[in-house]
């Protein structure tokens, strides 16, 4: 949620990424079509995701990008500059037919957890921490070892075990903390993630 005085940063399959300020998109009503965000290159581009930072707070965090292909990294967000909504942003990570399309952008700490889930249905957890962090233009580094024909379907972040025990809710069904079954109780890290 948005406190009226945050940043929206949207990104699209093309590999660009826009920052504005909440205020330049106004309130509409609830069935109006609302306000251009960020410019798609064509028919098949789209916006594949949007998150909200809030200016000062969580000074840690940083903007995580994933491709089709499984590559990925991680960006401060001072590396995008600050626009006004509806322009073409700047490029958020290297499109080519080695990565393929962006297929996400979340905002993380080194505190979480990144999902993967493939188009096969293999799904995968990792540290956010093992993910290095690279400049906007790169094109990141190698997540997961994908079969061939088989591409990144979504991504999502949880909280850390850790954190979790520290809270008190720990998992009593063995599980890694998101209803899956990790085998052998391990995180994977993104040199052994393999869908194999």
């Amino acid at each position: 949620m948005t406190d009226g005085n945050s940043e929206i940063m949207m990104a699209v399959k093309s590999g660009r990424a826009i920052r504005f300020s909440e205020i330049k998109a106004r309130a509409t009503g609830r069935g109006a079509i609302g306000v251009a965000g960020i410019e798609v290159d064509d028919n098949d581009d789209e916006v594949v995701g949007m998150i909200c930072v809030n200016a000062g707070v969580g000074e840690s965090k940083t903007v995580l990008v994933v491709s089709e292909k499984g590559y990925g990294k991680r960006t401060a967000v001072d590396e995008y500059r600050f626009t006004n909504r509806g322009g073409k942003g700047v490029k958020t990570i290297n499109v080519t037919p080695k990565t393929g399309k962006l297929v996400g952008m979340l905002e993380v700490s080194e505190k979480e957890d990144l999902v993967i889930t493939c188009k096969s249905g293999v799904t995968i957890r990792m540290r956010v921490a093992d993910i290095s962090e690279q400049g906007r233009a790169t094109q990141g580094v190698k997540l997961i070892k994908l079969d061939e024909g088989d591409e990144i379907a979504a991504i999502t972040k949880i909280e850390d075990q850790a954190v979790v025990a520290e809270n008190g809710n720990t998992s009593e069904n063995g599980d890694n903390g998101n209803g899956n079954e990790s085998g052998n109780g391990a995180i994977e890290g993104p040199e052994n993630a393999t869908t194999e």
